[in-house]
């Protein structure tokens, strides 16, 4: 819902909520509460949003996984969707703190992960990381 809600005061309509990407042998469809992907559009841009909250006790751990879902959900984009650019979201304390070590930034870097980064607190978009 934060997310949702800052995409809709930076004047994102959001299209798909969840987002479900259908392959031929198994459906990819992902609602894990606060955790999902979830699509927009603004103008002629669509986009499409892996929200990730990083409340587990393990940030590392939160990131793998996350890494693999959007790596993921990137491909099968590309062939279903490919208008549309995959975004991953992190709340602005994990992107200021965790996501500035090398792991991270190295994974973000090597794999061109696309983040947008929100204030959980005023539910604004701080920063578009393409």
């Amino acid at each position: 819902m934060l997310v949702k809600n800052a995409l809709h005061k930076d004047d994102w309509v959001i299209t798909h909520d969840p987002l479900t990407l259908d392959l031929r042998d198994r459906q990819l469809h992902v609602d894990l509460g606060a955790e999902k992907l979830i699509a927009a559009q603004k103008d002629n841009q669509q986009i499409a949003v892996e929200i990730k909250s990083f409340v587990a006790p393990s940030n590392v751990s939160e990131f793998h996984m996350a890494l693999g879902q959007f790596l993921n959900y990137r491909l099968i984009l590309r062939l279903k969707q490919p208008q549309r650019i995959l975004y991953l979201a992190v709340p602005l304390d994990i992107y200021e703190d965790f996501f500035s070590e090398e792991l991270p930034q190295l994974s973000l870097k090597e794999y061109q992960i696309k983040v947008l980064v929100f204030d959980p607190e005023l539910e604004v978009i701080t920063q578009w990381i393409n």
